[in-house]
């Protein structure tokens, strides 16, 4: 028996799926205003502001990114964000103070800003889809745009220590999928410390194969999903994963992820296939 406790935003939350296919009804100003301010509200990391979110209305720029994302339902999306980390503002500002940001005293470019400014990005997005789907609206997170970051870079023109996060696709919902399984809360939430060995960690995991076996994806009706660890196999394994290293297209925004330059050069050089 379940102990959860209800409310309108509990429910918000536990209904939430994700959503492909859009009424191609526009969204009023009020609506946009509304979730660009939520967003707003994230909380932000030592209250930096450190990102920023692009809304594409060119059809044009919409088709490009569902040519990127390779899903051509991202081009028909009534509203349609990307999610930026963004450490130029702060950069400009600091500029603007006498900082000299090209010296190595500049730290805006570092490992630890470019994590808590995409953690800052990341909860922005949240705030923003949950607030959609509290509306009414529907939603779907895009990380498929990620698939071709130079490319993507270079449409939103995206200047020096900015670096693209996630997309989201908002709009009035045209279909109805079926929640997607959860992993069972001991798999995922422990107390104190974690599991000391792996029969502890996977109790749980047979009947969560099973549960996820019988889903069916819009996208794919005509069978069930494979099971939540043949999935896990499956992308352990994905070689085409290593064509997408964040460190060659960090780089080129003017990030170093390590303090000491002339090792993340090395580093870089070896394991993200780019020369240096």
């Amino acid at each position: 028996m379940s102990n959860i406790l209800h409310n309108a935003t509990v429910d918000t939350l536990l209904e939430r799926r994700s959503i492909r296919k859009f009424k191609p009804k526009p969204l009023s100003d009020d609506i946009v205003e509304t979730l660009e301010t939520v967003a707003q509200h994230a909380a932000s990391s030592q209250f930096l502001n450190d990102w920023s979110a692009i809304r594409i209305t060119d059809p044009a720029a919409k088709k490009r990114l569902a040519e990127i994302g390779g899903q051509p339902y991202i081009a028909t999306a009534p509203l349609l964000y990307v999610f930026v980390l963004d450490e130029h503002r702060n950069a400009a500002i600091a500029a603007s103070k006498g900082v000299e940001t090209a010296s190595d005293e500049f730290t805006l470019n570092g490992s630890y800003r470019y994590t808590q400014a995409q953690n800052d990005a990341v909860l922005a997005l949240h705030a923003m889809e949950t607030a959609a789907y509290s509306l009414g609206l529907g939603c779907v997170i895009l990380g498929s745009l990620l698939n071709d970051v130079p490319a993507l870079i270079d449409l939103l023109n995206l200047p020096e220590y900015t670096y693209p996060v996630l997309g989201l696709a908002i709009g009035k919902p045209d279909q109805d999928p079926a929640l997607k399984p959860r992993m069972p809360r001991s798999m995922q939430f422990f107390e104190n410390e974690y599991p000391s060995n792996n029969e502890t960690l996977l109790a749980g995991l047979q009947d969560f194969d099973e549960e996820v076996h019988r889903y069916y994806d819009l996208r794919n009706t005509e069978r069930p999903v494979d099971p939540f660890s043949d999935q896990i196999a499956s992308n352990a394994v994905d070689s085409g994963v290593t064509s997408k290293a964040v460190a060659p297209n960090a780089k080129r925004q003017g990030f170093r992820p390590s303090a000491n330059r002339t090792t993340y050069d090395v580093v870089c050089s070896l394991f993200c296939g780019n020369a240096v």
